[in-house]
This record gives C-alpha cells, sequence and structure tokens, in this order.
C-alpha cells in the first residue's frame, strides 16, 4: 500500500515537472481574453508579419486589415507558427511557397522578381528618353511663320 503511494507521489511530481517545463518552453505562449499573444514581443512580430501579407480575396489589403475568413484563418496560422517558436523568415517563405510571391506585399529582390522590382525604373527612363527626344526635335525646327526659301 505504501509502494503504490510513493509510485502515485512520484509519478505526481514527475507530471507536475513534465507541465512546468512545458509552460516554460520558448514555444509556449498563452493568449489573453483578446486574443493577443501575451509576449509583447512575439505580439509584435505578429502584427507586423500579418501587415507584410497581402490578403488574396481582397488583394489591395492585408491579411490585418481584412476581415474575411481566409485573411482569419491566415492570421490563426501565422500566430500558430510564431507560438509554435518559427522565425519570421520561415513563416514568409511557407506562405510564399504555398500561396506565391502574390501573397507579400513587398516580395524579395530575387531573379524571378526582377522585371516586378526593375519595371518602374524602366519606365521612369524610358519616359525621360522619349521626352529628351521629343524636346531636341522641337529645337531643331523652324520657330518662324514663314516658310524657308529652298532651292529654286
Amino acid at each position: 500500500m505504501r509502494a503504490g503511494l510513493a509510485v502515485r507521489g512520484l509519478l505526481g511530481a514527475l507530471l507536475a515537472c513534465a507541465l512546468l517545463a512545458l509552460a516554460a518552453a520558448p514555444g509556449a505562449h498563452a493568449l489573453d481574453a483578446y486574443g493577443q499573444i501575451e509576449d509583447p514581443a512575439l505580439q509584435a512580430r505578429y502584427e507586423e508579419i500579418i501587415k507584410q501579407l497581402r490578403c488574396l480575396v481582397c488583394q489591395n489589403e492585408s491579411i490585418a486589415d481584412s476581415n474575411v475568413e481566409l485573411a482569419a484563418d491566415l492570421r490563426r496560422q501565422v500566430r500558430e507558427m510564431l507560438i509554435a517558436g518559427k522565425s519570421d523568415d520561415d513563416i514568409l517563405k511557407f506562405m510564399t511557397d504555398r500561396y506565391g510571391e502574390f501573397v507579400r506585399f513587398s516580395p524579395p529582390l530575387e531573379p524571378k522578381t526582377w522585371l516586378i522590382w526593375g519595371a518602374p525604373f524602366v519606365a521612369v527612363l524610358l519616359a525621360a528618353a522619349i521626352v529628351f527626344r521629343v524636346a531636341r526635335q522641337r529645337g531643331r525646327q523652324s520657330v518662324d511663320d514663314e516658310p524657308t526659301p529652298g532651292p529654286t
């Protein structure tokens, strides 16, 4: 009988230690009554990440600003990944792999995104070249109202 109590006590102590270890683990963060992560640093990371991800339904809003069900699911998934200890880059990579570059408001500068990043600069250079050429051609034209005499 005493041996049974000792075993129960030992198992209880082990269970208590295991629960304390889980609570002290880096990924163990509880949510407060408002659904925010209790760790302020982790909550700040969460808010920054959800501002960087585009709502796939609304397309002009971040998932932080969107109220559609898909955005809520993506916010929940980001929160769970943060609590699980994933890095910001891991989360963004997961979302990009799953939904494509379109899910990010600012896709990274890679060979496959050079056109996205370079198009505005190319457009400005092209517009400047057109303006320069038109101005140069107009500078060569005569401003007189009378026709210039040609060979007779």
